[in-house]
This record gives structure tokens, C-alpha cells and sequence, in this order.
């Protein structure tokens, strides 16, 4: 591990979403595009959402991969036990990196755990019309699914968890 990686993690969050806001400003200054502050600190929560939902979607599609296809676990139950895994990593990684969150903590993991669910709710539901209804591929509608739910999770998520 590098000294400068580091003294990043040593770095308070302010810090971490300043270098966030600088690499997002030095790339809108190269493509001359102007944003005012606002914009340019949604932006750098948008790009790290997209980085922790990531790798949280990668959890999530690694588990229900091996669920589904090594275990032969059904897509629906599948997708349950991935979904659950991830969204603890996807709590920790949000809280700490994506939201500026206030206040307690155990108040924000409720209100994090009842969006997820909900998300869930409609993650299951897509999974339930495209794959068992329709007979859609299974891991095209997980993608489908995951990109509806990703929109729903930033917008919920940044209206109930920041202050």
C-alpha cells in the first residue's frame, strides 16, 4: 500500500470528498463545461454512489450467479440471499463514502434498511414478471432490475438519509 493511499484513508470525509470534487472539476474545467458548486458536489456523490453501487452489485451479482447456477437455488430465493449480503456492505460503504449523514446511526441503518427492502420489493417483482412469467434470461432481468432499483436507491436514499 502506497504512503499517499494511506494518508487518504487517514483524511477525514470532508478531505476524501474534496479530492472527489477536485478530479470532477479538473475534468469539467478540460472539457470546458462550467457547474456551479452545487452541481459539481452532486456530481461527486453521483460518481461515488455509482462506485459504491458498484461494488455492491457486484456482491450482489457474484452470490446470486453462484446461487443460482452452482447451488441451483430458484432466481427469487437467489436473489434474496445476495440482496442481503450486499446491502450490508452497500450501508457501510454509503454512510461512510456516498451521504452525508447525520444524527443516529441506528435511525439511518432503519431508514437504509426499509428503502432496501423496498428496492427488493421491486427487484423481486421485476425478477417474478420477467424471468418466471415471461421467461426472460435470468441474468439479463437481474441487470434490468438492478438499473431500476440503482435510480430508486440514489433518489430515496439522498432525500431520507442526508440532512
Amino acid at each position: 500500500m502506497s504512503n499517499k493511499y494511506k494518508y487518504m484513508n487517514k483524511k477525514n470525509k470532508k478531505t476524501k470528498e474534496d479530492e472527489t470534487t477536485k478530479l470532477i472539476n479538473n475534468t469539467l474545467k478540460t472539457m470546458n463545461i462550467k457547474m456551479d458548486n452545487k452541481q459539481v458536489e452532486l456530481l461527486s456523490q453521483i460518481f461515488k454512489f455509482i462506485i459504491v453501487g458498484g461494488i455492491a452489485t457486484i456482491i450482489d451479482w457474484v452470490i446470486y450467479y453462484i446461487c443460482y447456477h452452482f447451488i441451483g437455488i430458484e432466481p427469487i430465493l437467489a436473489n434474496i440471499i445476495s440482496f442481503s449480503i450486499s446491502v450490508i456492505y452497500n450501508f457501510w460503504a454509503s454512510t461512510k463514502y456516498v451521504f452525508n449523514t447525520t444524527g443516529d446511526k441506528k435511525k439511518n441503518f432503519i431508514i437504509f434498511i426499509v428503502l432496501a427492502v423496498v428496492g427488493l420489493g421491486i427487484n423481486e417483482l421485476i425478477i417474478f414478471l420477467l424471468h418466471n412469467k415471461l421467461s426472460w434470461n435470468a441474468m439479463l432481468v437481474k441487470v434490468i432490475a438492478t438499473a431500476i432499483v440503482m435510480v430508486f436507491n440514489f433518489v430515496t436514499r439522498k432525500k431520507l438519509l442526508e440532512k
